[in-house]
């Protein structure tokens, strides 16, 4: 068991190796309907990212449209040794560029994915019984239903304590609304690993367990990163799923790879990579997204040799160690 409180299982090491990426490129380039979402994702991405990036503040725009805080420029300040207001005004806009975009990143995402997966997308007022949810799906094994986050220390202990209270409290207003007597509950988060977590989403499931007591559970949470109980006649099951564990679920094995894919081609454009020489200002930058390893005869349609670097880049945000 790791450190903590008792009952907390220990997250194991996510390794994803570039050998399988490059497999899971080639397969997906290899199949007609998986190349076909590829492309409507890539669309959509595209579409999505263009209008929102019109929404965001530009460089002639007036000082109160960055809302910055006067605390954080007066630390960057000094770490950087600045003596000229130009130089924390060059720092300003990526800074709000990127604060703004990660707002808006995962609810994109979630808003593009769930629909091309067969999910329905959950929009309901707070303190309702939806409001908890951000999607849906009714199929033979009964319904399934999740909450996302965007990255994998979103929670607190007051949300893991509400998320808990939410499936108490609807899951009979879910399987009612569905007509099921089964419930499948993710947690999702949309990119990191459960290493990377600060623990407070597998809250959600020991809280379950507090609440309601160890004799509803068939799969007690202690050790796990799921539970299963009954409750007013309906079974539930709760799954903590991080970064690739969710995008599995969703839609397989290789569709983190498909995301992926639809993410460059929507986003970067084709062009030159860094020589083999750069030296990065990250330490293990260059180790990342270095295709030393890659045959010399790998050619796929879906992605430019030149980009397949960024499938690297992006794969390390889903995993705790990438290998050759």
């Amino acid at each position: 068991m790791a450190r903590g409180h008792p009952g907390m299982p220990t997250a194991e090491d996510v390794t994803i190796s570039k050998s399988w990426l490059l497999n899971m490129l080639r397969r997906i380039d290899n199949d007609d309907s998986l190349r076909a979402r590829v492309l409507r994702l890539e669309s959509e991405f595209r579409s999505r990212i263009d209008s929102h990036v019109e929404s965001l503040p530009q460089a002639q725009s007036s000082f109160k449209k960055f809302k910055t805080s006067p605390f954080v420029l007066m630390m960057y300040s000094r770490r950087q040794g600045y003596s000229r207001i130009s130089q924390i005004e060059s720092d300003i806009l990526p800074a709000k560029l990127f604060s703004s975009m990660e707002t808006s990143a995962g609810k994109m995402i979630e808003e593009i994915v769930l629909p091309e997966m067969g999910w329905a997308c959950v929009t309901s007022e707070m303190h309702t019984a939806n409001s908890a949810l951000d999607g849906k799906k009714l199929d033979d094994t009964g319904l399934k239903v999740a909450t996302l986050k965007s990255g994998p220390a979103c929670l607190n202990d007051e949300m893991s304590e509400n998320f808990a209270d939410a499936i108490i409290s609807h899951v009979g207003a879910w399987a009612n609304d569905a007509d099921v007597s089964d419930v499948n509950f993710t947690y999702g988060v949309l990119y990191g690993t459960k290493k990377q977590s600060n623990k407070k989403d597998w809250h959600i499931i020991r809280n379950l367990s507090d609440k309601l007591g160890s004799e509803v559970f068939s799969i007690h949470s202690n050790g796990r990163w799921d539970c299963k109980f009954e409750h007013n006649g309906i079974t539930v099951t709760a799954t903590i799923r991080v970064g690739k564990e969710w995008w599995d679920f969703l839609g397989g094995e290789q569709f983190l790879v498909e995301l992926c894919i639809a993410l460059i081609r929507a986003c970067v454009t084709p062009g030159e990579t860094d020589p083999s020489t750069q030296e990065y200002v990250i330490s293990d930058l260059a180790q990342i997204v270095s295709t030393a390893g890659v045959p010399a005869d790998f050619n796929v349609a879906l992605l430019q040799r030149e980009q397949i670097p960024w499938l690297f880049f992006l794969a390390r945000h889903f995993c705790d160690r990438l290998t050759p």
